[in-house]
């Protein structure tokens, strides 16, 4: 199956070659099983600013700089356009109320994942939309064995977040300045995929939250998985062609 969905991969890019050298996680739904924690964080943060967001809401938004998503949901539910530093100071209520609720476990599989990555020579990295640091150092800890912050991509490193490619193509950078067709990207949201597809990265999703396999498929992903190990299965198989 990955076989050919590299094809039409190649394909549809326009590249010769395929030649991973990274693979590119996502953290909230890829790394961590931590998209609940946040669906209650921005319910309860919003609110205190007389702001409505749904858990669906929380869901379909992210992998976007937190910043740039009260600020569009501010514009759209009282039509004031406000400043980044005032979604900052937003932002900063939303990550103290998600840093109150229990820690979110590691992805079941996902060290699996990338064990079978790094025996296989490619290079782990992360991108995400997240910039509350604490999330971030925890990353650096929790998968010191296949990855350290000079390889991890935030929200401060980019002006524009997902869906635009530019988290991912900086995550290429980082890892050596690669071209698109020397990394994959793994997804769980519909933003990040976009970003991933955009940036014309291989795009691989797996599906741990409540959005149906057609909004990820829809966004673009080149495969849609129901969880690490389907993902870690996949890519051995695809190893030992």
């Amino acid at each position: 199956m990955m076989q050919e969905k590299i094809q039409a991969y190649l394909q549809r890019n326009g590249f010769e070659r395929f030649a991973p050298k990274v693979v590119l996680f996502d953290m909230d739904g890829v790394l961590y099983d931590s998209m609940p924690n946040h669906a209650v964080a921005w319910q309860r943060s919003m609110q205190s600013f007389g702001l409505k967001m749904t858990a669906h809401d929380a869901y379909a938004t992210e992998g976007a700089r937190g910043v740039d998503t009260i600020r569009a949901l501010v514009k759209a539910q009282t039509g004031r356009d406000i400043d980044e530093a005032e979604a900052q100071r937003m932002y900063d209520v939303k990550a103290a109320e998600f840093a109150a609720l229990p820690k979110a476990p590691v992805m079941p599989g996902v060290r699996d994942v990338m064990r079978l990555l790094r025996k296989n020579g490619l290079r782990v990295g992360v991108v995400t939309g997240s910039g509350q640091r604490p999330l971030i150092r925890r990353i650096a800890d929790d998968f010191q064995e296949w990855t350290d912050m000079d390889d991890i991509v935030t929200a401060y490193d980019v002006k524009q977040g997902k869906p635009a490619p530019d988290p991912y193509l900086k995550g290429l950078e980082k890892a050596g300045r690669l071209m698109p067709w020397e990394g994959i990207v793994v997804e769980n949201a519909p933003l990040g995929v976009r970003a991933g597809v955009a940036a014309r990265i291989l795009t691989l999703a797996v599906n741990s939250g409540p959005l149906p396999d057609e909004a990820l498929a829809g966004a673009g992903a080149d495969c849609v998985f129901s969880d690490m190990f389907a993902l870690r299965d996949a890519l051995n198989a695809w190893f030992n062609e």
